[in-house]
């Protein structure tokens, strides 16, 4: 065999094909360490127990069957598969297997975040970009459905801004990925929006005479993306789910990752805000979609906290070829190289890493966890509990009928809106009334909640519990005259 042959057959290896990897495992390992973490939203427990109500069932709910307050209510889960695979990690593994499945998720969409970006850009650039994502995904990396469907969005995404870069055909490829996350998670009508800045692209690229032509290439996809992203359980309903959520109107305020960003103080989000203004003002211009796009995006993240997990997932594959072109990207040569041999080390770091998280004691935040609270004061049995929001996980996967949890799009706006506004003292009239109307036999609130200090003063009330998780209130038996 000559040296040329030889050196055909055994390539090298490559440092930017080893960038992906390195990136999703040094955030893999970096979730692991700091498992707990994502544990943190009050919402994991209620996803795991609805994952063991379906696999125990066999079935998915058609009504609550988890409230006092809606019980039988209609209310489906459009987010059952992830609820079935985080379960199913809790029943093998316990809370460290809910753990490594969130941070891998989280670990593969950034690891294919930076394969992609590394088609156009310098593996400088894609890190620079890449640390950002990191930065506005941060408060968002919690072990919920929506870091489950993180790798297919970035998949999906990735095909259309091909399309766009390249002037390809529709990916029909990915259509079964649109089924995925239909599954996963309740967002599926954006994977149909991203369709449209392809399409207007590509029309834009050719003359008006070409423009029947392009729609009859894009039209088919597009049909086939909708009728894919209906093959759910429920048809078409959880593409809907969004526009439930948005209708809750000014309730969104009380629930925290639907408020508006708050710039009162120096962040993650505004430091990033301000480097992109100032990287754009050197010179930067980007074609009329792409602009349309980011401020599409850019405008999510500013009126809702929980979508600058778009901004930093999206804006960047949209941003790559521009960047590239006016910066010097990717050499043609090396952006795809890939290396099987690296590809099962990886996996082998990954399986040795998940058996080092399992071996830890790792458990939700003990702020959403009032156990103890539970136990002292024997809630199980006693009777209607008056619940604060953030406990509502935790009830439901202890087995007590909550009055309120993170199911926004089943307590509805007035609800979410009434509960708040009476806890916090505003109508002080409508939170006794809020007592008597549902049987209040018991409270679980928060020490903070204003509505502990009025309770301490009502003489058919008496604390029997505190910590500084939970405060329990109880009807006395004869109230005082």
């Amino acid at each position: 065999m000559s040296d040329q042959v030889a050196h055909s057959a055994v390539q090298p290896f490559s440092a930017r094909a080893a960038l992906p990897w390195l990136v999703g495992l040094s955030v893999y390992a970096a979730l692991l360490i700091a498992g707990p973490r994502l544990l943190g939203d009050p919402d994991t427990y209620s996803h795991v127990e609805l994952g063991r109500w379906i696999m125990a069932h066999g079935a998915l709910p058609t009504s609550d069957p988890f409230s006092f307050s809606k019980h039988g209510a209609p209310w489906i889960t459009f987010e059952w598969l992830s609820e079935v695979i985080y379960a199913a990690a809790y029943v093998i593994s316990g809370w460290p297997g809910v753990v490594v499945v969130a941070a891998a998720a989280i670990a593969l969409a950034f690891g294919l975040l930076t394969f992609f970006l590394l088609r156009e850009l310098s593996p400088t650039q894609t890190l620079l970009m890449v640390i950002a994502a990191v930065i506005l995904l941060a408060p968002h990396m919690l072990a919920r459905p929506h870091v489950l469907v993180l790798p297919v969005m970035v998949i999906w995404a990735a095909a259309l801004v091909r399309c766009m870069d390249r002037g390809g055909p529709p990916p029909y490829w990915a259509l079964p990925l649109l089924v995925l996350w239909a599954n996963l998670h309740g967002s599926g009508v954006l994977a149909l929006g991203l369709i449209g800045p392809a399409g207007l692209e590509a029309l834009l690229r050719e003359k008006r005479s070409e423009w029947p032509r392009v729609l009859l290439r894009w039209l088919p996809f597009t049909a086939l993306a909708v009728a894919a992203s209906c093959l759910t359980p429920h048809g078409p309903e959880p593409l809907l789910m969004p526009l439930t959520t948005l209708g809750l109107g000014p309730a969104l305020a009380w629930i925290a990752e639907w408020r508006p960003q708050d710039f009162g103080h120096v962040g993650g989000f505004e430091l990033l805000l301000l480097a992109g203004i100032f990287a754009l003002s050197r010179g930067v211009t980007l074609p009329v979609v792409r602009v349309l796009v980011v401020l599409g995006l850019l405008h999510f993240a500013l009126a809702q906290m929980r979508n600058a997990d778009l901004l930093a997932m999206l804006a960047p594959l949209y941003l790559a070829a521009p960047l590239g072109r006016r910066f010097g990207g990717a050499a043609a040569d090396d952006a795809a190289v890939a290396s099987r041999g690296l590809t099962l080390a990886g996996l082998g770091v990954l399986i040795a890493a998940s058996g080092v998280a399992l071996a830890h004691d790792v458990r939700p935040a003990p702020t959403i966890t009032p156990q103890a609270a539970i136990a002292a004061a024997d809630l199980a049995k006693a009777g209607p509990v008056l619940n604060d929001y953030s406990f509502g996980g935790y009830l439901i996967f202890a087995g007590i009928p909550t009055f309120i949890d993170g199911r926004a799009e089943l307590y509805g706006g007035p609800f979410i809106d009434r509960y708040n506004r009476a806890l916090a003292l505003i109508d002080l009239g409508d939170f006794l009334n809020l007592l008597e109307e549902y049987r209040i036999g018991a409270t679980l609130l928060a020490p903070h909640t204003p509505a502990v200090a009025m309770l301490d003063r009502l003489p058919e009330w008496q604390r029997v519990y505190s910590d500084g998780v939970a405060v329990v209130h109880k009807r006395r038996e004869t109230p005082q005259r």
